[in-house]
């Protein structure tokens, strides 16, 4: 009897538990009760300030990834990501927000870097892997839960393509690479502009900070990620067209059966 094969992960389900989830709960949660309170303003039962979010958020991609190592024995690359992400970004919130009430200067531009810092490395590090015997093209987009690898790589090894196979992953690799240069652009220019004007000694600079967190939040999957959608469709769709050239595979073939 052939082993049972191992059910596969839903990628937006990866992405959305171990990057977007976290990212929501720091900016929705992490509102400091007190300063509601000294403020004026109705204390939410989810206002549990930026620490313990924090800590909430971390136990996200934390606790997926352990559940994950436990059923494949493989660490989670998107674990990892959420992991440093929510680091950042909480660790950052920590550090800008004073005692009194007020946020440290230049929130603005250290935003911004650390919004772009992750699309930054990301880039890079896609890069980097090309050569690499797992690159990230393939645990991102050319995977064997949306493609079947093994069959392709038989028909291009078939009809003697290797050359122009491998060059087609070159090429989607540089555009995804690319993608993620210019969401690290984006991220940069988009913090700035929304914290345009903030003044961090107001006397409710810390909730103005938070808003701004959550509107960036939100703005991100509109601004940013639907032309990074957008542009990911667009390699998908060159991949394809290349791959059918290269193995005379229909599309249907070519991805993995749902």
């Amino acid at each position: 009897m052939p082993e049972a094969k191992p059910k596969q992960e839903h990628p937006l389900a990866n992405i959305l538990i171990n990057v977007l989830l976290p990212v929501i709960v720091l900016s929705f949660l992490g509102k400091d009760p007190v300063l509601q309170e000294k403020l004026g303003k109705t204390v939410r039962p989810w206002h549990i300030g930026p620490l313990w979010s924090m800590v909430i958020a971390l136990a996200l991609p934390l606790g997926y990834g352990i559940w994950h190592f436990i059923q494949t024995k493989k660490g989670n690359f998107f674990s990892a990501l959420g992991l440093v992400s929510v680091l950042l970004t909480g660790g950052l919130t920590l550090y800008l927000w004073n005692k009194d009430g007020s946020v440290k200067p230049n929130a603005d531009i250290l935003f911004g870097i650390k919004e772009g810092l992750i699309p930054l490395i990301l880039g890079f590090a896609i890069l980097s892997s090309q050569k690499s015997t797992t690159p990230l093209l393939r645990v991102f987009l050319y995977n064997d839960s949306i493609f079947d690898i093994p069959k392709i790589e038989s028909k291009v090894a078939e009809r003697q393509e290797t050359t122009r196979y491998a060059m087609l992953l070159n090429g989607a690799t540089r555009m995804f690479a690319g993608s993620f240069f210019l969401s690290a652009l984006l991220n940069v220019g988009m913090a700035l502009w929304f914290f345009r004007g903030f003044n961090e000694k107001a006397v409710d600079a810390l909730e103005k900070y938070n808003e701004i967190v959550g509107k960036l939040t939100g703005a991100g999957f509109l601004i940013i990620g639907l032309p990074l959608m957008g542009i990911l469709f667009l390699i998908l769709t060159r991949l394809l067209k290349g791959l059918r050239e290269l193995t005379g595979l229909k599309d249907e073939e070519l991805m993995m059966p749902r």
